[in-house]
């Protein structure tokens, strides 16, 4: 189930591309899966076919999806893609954290050494 936000500040195609993109990722769409039409989904949603082509044309770009002329678009089955993705999602989000982090008062060196406790909590794991 894909939910558009009209107050959020990102426009309505980004919101659609990573809601795609998070259902890509976590198995929802599974490779080679016809994504829905451009005019079901505007119908669905309630907004523009244009805006629904635009997602579309960049899921494309980004090599999560192909199209098929007359068809439709679906689910690109290259894995390599889906993490280049994911690892591009989560640096978005860390950066946000950091940022938050930074303006609640924390500082570059304790955020980095709380990034260092973590590793070392971590390859203190994998040992065992």
């Amino acid at each position: 189930m894909i939910h558009i936000d009209p107050r959020n500040r990102l426009p309505i195609y980004e919101q659609l591309t990573n809601a795609i993109k998070m259902q890509i990722m976590n198995g929802v769409l599974e490779p080679d899966e016809q994504l829905p039409s451009v005019r079901q989904l505007a119908q669905e949603l309630t907004i523009n076919p244009n805006t629904i082509q635009k997602a579309y044309r960049e899921l494309e770009r980004l090599g999560l999806t192909y199209s098929v002329p007359g068809k439709g678009s679906f689910v690109n089955p290259v894995e390599e893609n889906i993490h280049k993705e994911q690892i591009n999602m989560l640096k978005e989000q860390l950066d946000k954290v950091i940022h938050e982090l930074m303006v609640l008062g924390l500082s570059k060196e304790e955020i980095i050494a709380h990034i260092k406790r973590g590793e070392t909590h971590d390859n203190h794991q994998q040992s065992e």
